[in-house]
């Protein structure tokens, strides 16, 4: 067995992987960017070595340095996790030639997966169902717009290194091929460094189905099963499950064979996973993944394996555990994918400073984080903060408690996605198995009701325990209650929710609230509240309520079941509330680094007109113009990495008078 492990990733899979490897008695060694110091992998490992700046290409993927880490930690094996350079061939093939066990498939089985267009051709030759297409030699424009025309549309044209959904462009009518081919072209130039283009029928909403192999050294190979990862935002997977749902028996085994076919054409040793799109009753080869996937979990969880456990055993030389007719399948089990970004943004990916994250725990949830509270969320990387998992005898039983799950999930300090994703679950479409890849497209998914008053009234109930309205203060002097002789004691307060504004007063008596108003609504009777270190209670007339609660100087975070209320507090007692914050500025959303001024100081512009562009955690992100307007100064040039907040421009607006009569 291998006796010192050292994870080339970071985040939740490197604390998972250390998870298994400590179980096993394998010494664990982290690596980590200046970005990570204070990472909860590094915290977790035996072992930690700094490797390189925040940029992935002075770190995690600086193969020099990952192997001369390595070296100084003596460790006898790498496990590249998934993501950086988890399959990179030259990676695989440098970390043997320095001696060291590479945790996954032999360098060549990558490279042989690398190139779409060698995967399908060598998959179609093996008798593996592929899409009509071209993945031919000919590769200058004029050629492959030859044969874009021979194919029936709609077509896709696809990078051949790429993946991610990068480059792809969809051609729904003739008269789009000249176009699609030169940007996909130089999109694939500038993304992976190789211009080579695939074409493929393109298949509007079809399942995305997955089948888990394994292989050894031993000439051996198995499937564990299969998944469903259909639903997908901008080509990126957000909840995935298994067994995949509503799939014919005979179809099912079918595709399971395929994979394995797949896997032993290519020589592959370890954990793979075959991926292929199911419509109309039929199933075609899209690529393989050389590397473990972030939903491996719930294959472990209908298996009851441990999947990383197997990796290390099979990188050290053993055989399968397993046989295939000793693989069995209970229950189902289902994943989301929580992130660091704004659904109400468009998914604005979110960084900063995790002043609350609390994880849920529950019968048969399993939770794989690589964050908690206290820690600092990076804007060089992808934003996943962790995965929530539910097993259960059911698929629709397995959603329920997922969902529940993800509402007992509480985040503050950078915006998360786990009430959109606990919506997707309670979806009717998705519990009758009717969802495609197309069902986040076909719907913003998004919602922005106006706070409910029973929810005002107990966020109001918080607001004045925490400024010392309920519990016994030291002297009279303390007691911030808006006390008036003779008259009733009023507090006024102006919050921000969901772009909304809410004017509302809170009346107390004896040191407690008793009624809220808001704005020329009704008044709210409010009784029997209470609250603890993260909990509030209040009893409204026949209602009583309980909400989880989280607060600082200017913002409440209130978690009332399924819903979730950040307000902006305009507090007169502290003055933090800052209408900037209310009407959006021109700053950057989040830290980044500005790669593109569209702008020069004097230039009008109008609404909605770029400004800058800035690249922060692995996305490019538009600055708009909120307003017509002068722009007055430019803070920051091309280059220049900026902070969160940070004032890029000043833009002054332009009023238009109206025109005399």
């Amino acid at each position: 067995m291998i006796e010192s492990l050292l994870v080339a990733n970071r985040g939740e899979i490197a604390c998972r992987i250390f998870r298994s490897a400590r179980r096993l008695g394998i010494r664990t060694i982290a690596v980590y960017s200046e970005a990570d110091a204070g990472a909860q992998h590094v915290r977790e490992a035996d072992v930690a070595v700094c490797i390189g700046g925040a940029a992935a290409r002075d770190s995690y993927l600086n193969i020099p340095r990952l192997l001369e880490a390595a070296a100084a930690t003596h460790a006898q094996a790498v496990h590249p996790g998934y993501g950086f350079l988890s399959e990179h061939a030259q990676f695989a093939a440098a970390c043997k030639q320095a001696g060291l066990v590479f945790v996954g498939p032999p360098s060549e089985a990558i490279a042989a997966m690398g190139s779409k267009i060698v995967a399908k051709e060598r998959m179609r030759a093996a008798g593996v169902p592929v899409l009509p297409g071209y993945e031919g030699d000919r590769q200058d424009l004029a050629d492959l717009e030859e044969q874009a025309r021979r194919l029936p549309l709609p077509l896709i044209i696809k990078p051949a290194a790429g993946g991610g959904g990068k480059g792809m462009q969809i051609i729904t009518d003739t008269a789009q091929v000249a176009a699609g081919l030169a940007a996909a072209r130089r999109l694939a130039e500038s993304a992976f460094g190789d211009g080579a283009l695939l074409l493929e029928r393109f298949l509007p909403a079809p399942r995305h189905v997955e089948v888990q192999v394994f292989a050894d050294t031993h000439g051996r190979a198995i499937h564990l099963g299969d998944r469903d990862c259909s639903l997908q935002r901008r080509h990126q997977k957000v909840i995935e499950e298994a067994p995949a749902p509503d799939i014919p028996d005979n179809v099912r085994e079918r595709m399971r064979r395929a994979a394995l076919v797949v896997a032993r054409e290519i020589g592959y040793v370890g954990a793979g996973t075959v991926e292929f799109l199911f419509d109309a009753g039929e199933f075609y080869f899209m690529e393989m993944n050389t590397r473990l996937q972030v939903e491996h979990t719930v294959t472990e969880a209908v298996t009851g394996l441990d999947l990383v456990e197997w990796q290390l055993r099979v990188a050290a030389g053993e055989a399968l555990p397993l046989e295939q007719s000793q693989i069995a399948f209970r229950g189902h089990a289902i994943e989301a994918r929580v992130c660091a970004e704004d659904p109400q943004r468009d998914f604005l990916p979110s960084s900063g400073h995790l002043q609350l994250l609390e994880w849920p725990q529950g019968e048969s949830l399993r939770v794989d984080a690589g964050f908690q509270s206290g820690d600092q969320v990076p804007s060089h990387y992808d934003s996943l903060l962790g995965k929530v998992i539910a097993w259960a005898p059911t698929r629709v039983q397995a959603a329920a408690r997922l969902a529940a799950g993800l509402d007992r999930t509480y985040c503050a300090g950078v915006h998360t996605n786990e009430r959109w994703l606990a919506r997707i679950l309670r979806n009717e479409r998705f519990l009758e198995a009717r969802h495609t890849v197309a069902l986040l497209r076909e719907s913003s998914w998004l919602r922005s009701d106006p706070i409910q008053p029973p929810a005002t009234a107990l966020t109001l109930a918080a607001l004045a325990a925490r400024s010392a309205l309920i519990e016994a203060a030291a002297g009279p002097w303390d007691v911030a209650d808006g006390f008036t002789p003779n008259l009733p004691s009023t507090v006024g307060f102006a919050f921000l929710c969901h772009q909304r504004r809410y004017e509302v007063e809170l009346e107390c008596a004896h040191g407690a609230p008793v009624r809220a108003r808001i704005g020329a609504g009704a008044a709210l009777e409010l009784a029997d509240v209470s609250l603890t270190a993260n909990e509030i209670s209040a009893r409204f007339g026949a209602m009583s309520l309980r909400a989880h609660y989280w607060s600082d100087a200017a913002h409440m975070h209130i978690w009332l079941g399924a819903e979730h209320f950040e307000l902006l507090v305009d507090d007169p007692r502290n003055r933090e509330y800052s209408s900037a914050a209310a009407r959006g500025g021109l700053t950057t959303p989040l830290p980044g680094v500005v790669v593109a001024v569209s702008v020069k100081p004097g230039q009008r512009v109008a609404a909605g007109e770029v400004l800058m562009v800035v690249e922060a955690m692995k996305m490019e992100h538009t600055i708009t113009a909120p307003y017509a307007g002068v722009v007055q100064g430019i803070h920051c040039a091309p280059g220049d990495r900026v902070p969160e907040g940070k004032a890029l421009l000043e833009l002054t607006e332009i009023f238009e008078r109206n025109a005399p009569e």
